[in-house]
């Protein structure tokens, strides 16, 4: 039988209920939680400072590699020419058809002409730009009564931590949230989701283990509603893309939100991992057939990402991405910038 779980801290301001709060995507996390981890606080501004550095490895393909195609005097655009520099976007994990438009791009403006670097650069800049549009307002609030977000996304993608921050980020904007650890059949989940609701002075709904999903979702939503919430966020089992019979559930937790509140879910974020490569394209692929995907949460962007995989999955499946995350504080989310993500792709100096 799922229970109701009122929050110790509910009356503490939510920015200062957050600033003992710590996570991580695994079970080693809650141990850390619980020795009440001192937060690092950051602003939306020093997370992207560390985003830029998370991005290093795909910037120094996107800048170095491509320099070493060209001469001094600059390069003549050939066959040659394009071949090598389709090589080296195709590197950066962005695929075949992003890094095709650019070359194809270039050849357009440029071919038989002399290309120098910083202009072969701004061509990529001002293209990765067009692709990244998105949405000024991330998320769309219902017109009345409770936003509800579902996530998803695979196990070990971050999605507990992001859930977190997600909240964190609403309550800073003064919303009242109550959350649903829907993710019944993983233990530590639903513990880590719990400790994340004491910590930032929210409240959570859960169910005993291997508990219908769909009802725990249901129930969330009507306490959102009893409780006259901002924002309803659910959580879900860490679904692979190829696992029908969890898709299945996925589209029974859709059913019943929707008897409840028939806008809901307003949104579905999908958490990816940045270190996932082409299997975060994979990924996508599955999550925005079975849950009609409205956002991306761009999750660990750290040292060992490939933030090109952003690109195919932005233009093959227009799903926007909404957030960023790196760390393991409440506060390490930030709403996406297009301009300084692609300044952390291809800028060589640090951006203040």
């Amino acid at each position: 039988m799922a229970f109701f779980k009122k929050s110790k801290k509910e009356e503490q301001q939510p920015k200062d209920a957050a600033k003992d709060a710590s996570s991580s995507g695994d079970e080693a996390s809650i141990d850390a939680v619980a020795a009440n981890t001192p937060a690092n606080h950051s602003t939306a501004g020093s997370l992207w400072s560390r985003v830029r550095q998370g991005l290093k490895k795909t910037r120094d393909v996107l800048h170095t590699d491509i320099r070493d195609i060209f001469k001094s005097e600059g390069q003549l655009v050939d066959d040659e020419f394009l071949g090598r520099l389709f090589a080296i976007l195709v590197k950066t994990d962005m695929g075949a058809k992003p890094a095709a438009a650019i070359r194809d791009n270039i050849e357009e403006n440029f071919s038989g002409r002399v290309i120098q670097f910083e202009q072969a650069l701004d061509e990529i800049r001002n293209h990765l730009k067009t692709i990244l549009a998105q949405p000024i307002q991330p998320v769309r609030y219902a017109e009345s009564g409770p936003t509800v977000i579902l996530v998803v996304g695979v196990n070990g993608s971050g999605k507990t931590t992001s859930i977190a921050k997600l909240t964190h980020y609403f309550q800073n904007q003064g919303k009242k949230v109550v959350l649903g650890a829907a993710d019944t059949f993983r233990a530590a989940a639903v513990e880590q989701l719990i400790i994340w609701a004491d910590r930032l002075g929210a409240e959570i709904v859960t169910g005993e283990a291997n508990t219908d999903p769909a009802s725990v979702a249901h129930r969330t939503v009507a306490t959102a509603i009893e409780q006259d919430a901002d924002v309803c966020i659910v959580d879900t089992a860490g679904r692979l893309q190829t696992q029908t019979n969890l898709m299945k559930q996925l589209e029974k937790i859709f059913r019943v939100m929707n008897k409840q509140i028939p806008a809901a879910p307003h949104e579905v974020f999908l958490v990816l991992d940045a270190t996932a490569g082409q299997n975060g394209v994979s990924q996508a692929k599955g999550f925005s057939e079975a849950a009609n995907c409205t956002g991306i949460i761009l999750s660990k962007l750290d040292g060992t990402a490939k933030g090109g995989v952003i690109l195919p999955i932005r233009q093959e499946f227009e799903i926007p991405v909404l957030f960023v995350g790196q760390g393991e504080q409440a506060e390490d989310l930030a709403q996406f910038d297009a301009d300084a993500f692609v300044s952390g792709l291809i800028e060589q100096e640090v951006i203040s």
